[in-house]
């Protein structure tokens, strides 16, 4: 009786078998996990160069040199460095025109016996795609979400061979690549929130447009990038930071965003929570560190095709004119997206928004797949560090200001928000009723497709140079 082999360990029996590839694995933190499989099955003779385990520090820094951090980006490029440099220098007289060389890398911290560590990883591949190439990297960051130490152990082996495997067999396809990853681990095992490649094996490709496919995938349920546009990890980003954040679609963004944003920053920072207090001794107050986010939910991007690419890539360029993170996320839920940034540890977050959002927050509805409806949703996001800070909204058809101070809800609903108000967890922007002005991305993009120059007075100037230098590509008068 013959047993199926788990497709796995089909995957690294594949590798070992391919007399073109041969690489080393150097693996830090959860023990020789990604090597082990290649033993296990059988011809790692033909794969394995060297495989290593420079556990203690002081090893580790003797080998990879001094690292501030030993799981870190910084360490597996280190460990891809030395590894991979080892291979050429020692085996590509001999065998360079028939191999195709690769150094596996992983750092990671799973669960310990301590415990009350962030339990991830760092993973990396240094790889030829052809004979004599110069070689091209794919680096990972990966949460373990795996209770115990030694299912973490498991998780983390086999997205190392799902990545050895992937790369070496299909990295002209990156998109294809990536959806690998997690083959026979499971979505609920880890998370891999930052993907990035460089090389002559992905020439052409655009790291924001993968990380922006590991969202669609339900690889991550979020992806950030700074005011550059550059995609980075969150958990460092934005860690033990006060997270201002607006959510919208942004297409493009306009004055009234950036004007809602500045006055939530002004209130944001005057919180008594805020970090603000005077060092003693000093008349100035310690100002605290603030990151302005604007938000982007996955469904204004989905089923769009290639042209969601090109509409994410242009909302990301505009806003990187007006110094903006990003994150698009797959959190339509305010809740959980107040989950996620705590789980990122920040030290406190407020959302920024207009009263029209406000109300669709108090709409009952929304909250139906909720066991506690519409009170759970607003205890899991209001035990975080949670505010809202709110603008005001003028009516299109009687002309009246509503304020998050006098907005109306249903009768039974009407003590829920005013706790919530009295409490300081909803707070009204300020109001200036004669300047008051409400219009949005469609209104902006209407005037742009009918001619109208007066688009120019929605938005931000680096915005409108921009959309002029660059057309606006990726959005059109039918979104």
């Amino acid at each position: 009786m013959t047993h199926a082999l788990d497709p796995v360990a089909a995957r690294a029996l594949a590798i070992n078998l391919d007399p073109d590839v041969y690489g080393s694995f150097a693996e830090i933190g959860a023990g020789q996990e990604v090597a082990r499989w290649f033993f296990s099955v059988g011809g790692a003779a033909g794969t394995v160069a060297k495989t290593m385990s420079a556990y203690d520090m002081t090893f580790s820094d003797a080998i990879y040199g001094k690292a501030s951090r030993y799981v870190s980006r910084e360490r597996v490029a280190e460990m891809l460095d030395h590894e991979y440099g080892l291979l050429r220098e020692r085996l590509e007289a001999a065998r360079g025109d028939r191999t195709r060389f690769f150094a596996f890398a992983d750092t990671a911290a799973a669960r310990s016996y301590s415990g009350g560590h962030e339990c991830h990883a760092w993973a990396g591949l240094r790889f030829q795609h052809a004979f004599r190439a110069e070689p091209s990297d794919v680096i990972l960051h990966v949460r373990l979400l795996d209770a115990t130490n030694a299912l973490q152990q498991d998780a983390l082996g086999r997205l190392g061979v799902n990545l050895v495997h992937a790369a070496l067999t299909c990295s002209g396809r990156p998109k294809d690549m990536i959806e690998r990853l997690l083959d026979d681990v499971g979505r609920g095992r880890l998370e891999i929130d930052l993907v990035h490649v460089c090389g002559p094996a992905f020439a052409g490709v655009d790291n924001r447009l993968l990380d922006l496919h590991l969202v669609r995938l339900g690889f991550t349920p979020a992806v950030l990038f700074d005011a550059t546009g550059t995609p980075v990890l969150a958990s460092e980003a934005i860690r033990h930071a006060h997270v201002l954040i607006e959510r919208g679609r942004f297409a493009p963004v306009t004055r009234l965003n950036l004007e809602m944003l500045a006055q939530a920053r002004a209130a944001f920072a005057a919180e008594p929570d805020a970090g603000n207090a005077p060092r003693e001794g000093r008349e100035n107050r310690e100002i605290c560190e603030i990151r302005e986010i604007m938000e982007i939910t996955m469904h204004n991007l989905r089923d769009r095709g290639q042209a969601a690419d090109v509409d994410f890539l242009a909302r990301v360029d505009l806003l990187s004119t007006v110094g903006k993170m990003v994150l698009v996320s797959d959190l339509s839920a305010f809740y959980a997206l107040g989950e996620y940034l705590a789980e990122r540890s920040v030290a406190r977050t407020g959302f920024v928004l207009g009263v029209p959002l406000l109300r669709e927050l108090c709409n009952e509805a929304y909250y139906a797949d909720l066991a506690g409806g519409i009170l759970e949703a607003f205890g899991r996001l209001f035990t975080r560090r949670v505010r809202l800070y709110v603008h005001p909204t003028r009516d299109a058809i009687d002309g009246r200001v509503t304020t998050a101070d006098s907005l109306l809800v249903s009768p039974h609903l009407t003590h829920l928000l005013e706790h919530l108000r009295a409490n300081g967890l909803i707070r009204a922007l300020p109001c200036d009723e004669a300047a008051l002005r409400t219009y949005s991305s469609a209104d902006v993009r209407a005037r742009i497709c009918s001619g109208d120059p007066s688009w120019k007075e929605l938005v931000a100037p680096e915005v409108a140079a921009h959309i002029e230098a660059h057309g606006i590509a990726g959005f059109t008068c039918e979104l």
